[in-house]
């Protein structure tokens, strides 16, 4: 702390010739000269807001969002709206873990540190991989800090990290911002019927790949068939093996580990959160070779003085917390609360009832599925794949002109081509999918 300060934040600890050095090597008068605040949305000291009751405000509030269209949401594509058992709500809302910081203090945090563990350990289970880490922000910067992970760990010279072109373009955007810069190059590769194909795949990969990522569930819900087959591709090119999933998929599909993935990566908030629109918890599980490699921060378990069992942050590679050129990640924080979510939701299900969560994915798509294809003018589902949760269908009509009739009739879907639209079941109640059949007809009719 500077030793002459006087006034102001002492966390800020600049003298006015501090400040008046800075602003003139910037060339500016007055800090107010950094920023460019258009005069109509300047704060001008008053909110104009009307001073309301508590009683006002929740009328006026229930009003605004009445105010809401009712939609039956059929969309899927990284958003799934799982049915969360009101003992999440009540667990992790307490105000211990809500509150709750970085756990930087094992002795104050042991409750929070040992449901971050019982995290780590599900998803080291589900992955048959040694490594979790307690999370990072979402499965687009899991899979940018995967593939930087790639870059520093391989042997290989190379630079070429190949995704499949049907790769969702927002985890596109985000694993391009986090290349940039490195001499890491994106590339794709063909999908064959919703699949990776392993032909276009195969002539794709040589010496150069250092990394290769494939899905499953993909994104147009189909279960990928050959991750074998893939493994071995990357194997036989010293690249890395990079999976995307998540943790109800993994409680039924192969398990990454069996299939040679050396990183797995995904969204882990498909047990914990409803639907979120953007926010997730970026899973991030690897083999113990890459142990000091891996981004974020890791829980471990020993023994206190008194040799009782203690939980703490044991490894924390980031570079607000060790020398920035040993640091593996700039990734600034996780998302433990809703690792935590995800935590109690698994243990509230069981093994056998995520086993029985992910069947449903399997069966409720499929038999939905049957019944969209007995539609004069649809087909469904378009690629001829086991599929999970959700499914693309094929119509005669404009896909835009039919996802606007069902928006009209309360049921909205994604339009992913000029005749095809994508559906999901999760989350749907089977009268509710009754009824979107009955509204799908109506529209082709």
């Amino acid at each position: 702390m500077h030793g002459s300060h006087t006034s102001g934040s002492p966390y800020a600890p600049h003298t006015a010739e501090d400040r008046t050095a800075m602003l003139e090597a910037v060339d500016a008068e007055t800090v107010e000269d950094l920023f460019d605040i258009p005069d109509d949305i300047r704060f001008d000291g008053q909110f104009d807001i009307d001073a309301r009751t508590e009683r006002e405000t929740r009328r006026l509030v229930r009003s605004v969002l009445g105010r809401n269209d009712d939609r039956t949401e059929l969309l899927g594509r990284g958003h799934y709206g799982y049915y969360i058992p009101s003992l999440v709500d009540h667990l992790a809302d307490r105000s211990e873990f809500l509150t709750s910081y970085t756990q930087y203090q094992p002795e104050i945090s042991q409750g929070f540190l040992q449901a971050l563990f019982e995290y780590q350990s599900l998803l080291v289970e589900l992955t048959g991989l040694e490594i979790a880490n307690c999370s990072i922000y979402d499965a687009a910067t899991a899979l940018g800090e995967a593939a930087t992970l790639a870059d520093r760990v391989r042997d290989t010279t190379g630079h070429r990290v190949l995704v499949p072109e049907l790769l969702r373009e927002e985890r596109k955007s985000t694993l391009a911002n986090y290349v940039a810069g490195t001499d890491l190059a994106v590339e794709e590769y063909p999908v064959d019927d919703g699949n990776v194909d392993l032909a276009g795949l195969e002539e794709t990969v040589d010496e150069e790949v250092v990394m290769i990522y494939a899905e499953t569930p993909t994104v147009r819900g189909t279960i990928e068939e050959r991750l074998g087959a893939i493994g071995d591709l990357a194997a036989d090119a010293d690249a890395f093996f990079v999976l995307g999933s998540d943790p109800i998929a993994l409680s039924l599909l192969e398990r990454p580990a069996d299939v040679g993935a050396d990183v797995v990566v995904g969204d882990a908030s498909v047990l914990g959160l409803p639907t979120s629109y953007g926010m997730g918890l970026g899973l991030f599980a690897t083999s113990e070779d890459y142990l000091r490699q891996v981004p974020g921060r890791l829980v471990g378990v020993s023994e206190d003085a008194t040799d009782r069992r203690a939980f703490t942050l044991t490894l924390q590679t980031r570079e607000q917390h060790i020398r920035r050129e040993r640091a593996t990640s700039n990734i600034c924080t996780n998302q433990a609360w809703v690792a935590l979510r995800t935590a109690i939701h698994a243990a509230v299900l069981g093994p056998s009832g995520m086993v029985e969560l992910a069947k449903r994915a399997v069966t409720r798509a499929e038999d939905l599925a049957e019944r969209v294809d007995d539609i004069v003018g649809v087909q469904a589902p378009v690629h001829d794949r086991r599929h999970f949760r959700e499914f693309v269908a094929r119509v005669d009509q404009p896909a835009s002109a039919v996802a606007d009739d069902l928006e009209q009739l309360g049921f909205a879907v994604h339009v992913v081509g000029n005749h095809e639209i994508q559906v999901c079941v999760t989350g749907v109640p089977d009268v509710q999918l009754d009824r979107f059949v009955a509204a799908l007809e109506g529209v082709i009719r």
